[in-house]
This record gives structure tokens, sequence and C-alpha cells, in this order.
């Protein structure tokens, strides 16, 4: 069996914590930030951990990752 690619684009964006979670980067902060509250803007700083239906997702791009 040859090895298993990882999607190069899952490898950057997102990190797979020792429980195996996993961590991105809080969405929509790349512009329009004008018209953002400053509570959204201090609410999406950091990153966040995802939700189980999208760690099902992410995780079948990383197959090496635990």
């Amino acid at each position: 069996m040859p090895k298993m690619k990882t999607k190069a684009s899952a490898k950057k964006r997102f990190k797979v914590t020792a429980s195996g979670k996993i961590k991105s980067a809080q969405a929509g902060k790349r512009h329009g930030m004008i018209k953002r509250t400053t509570k959204f803007i201090r609410d999406a700083r950091g990153t966040t951990v995802l939700s189980e239906p999208d760690t099902r997702i992410v995780k079948t791009y990383m197959p090496y990752a635990r």
C-alpha cells in the first residue's frame, strides 16, 4: 500500500490537540472589520476548537494526525 496523502490545505489551517480535538483560527476576521462590533472582534481573538461534526470532516484530510 502506498502512503496516504495529507491535504496540504488542512495541515496549514488546523492543529490536532493531544486529546484529539481540532484547533483552528477564529472565522470572520479577514476583512470588513470596520463594520464588526468591538465585542465580536474581542471574542474572535486566538483560536477555537471545532465542533464534533466538523472534526470528523477535517480528520479525514489528515490521516496520520491522531
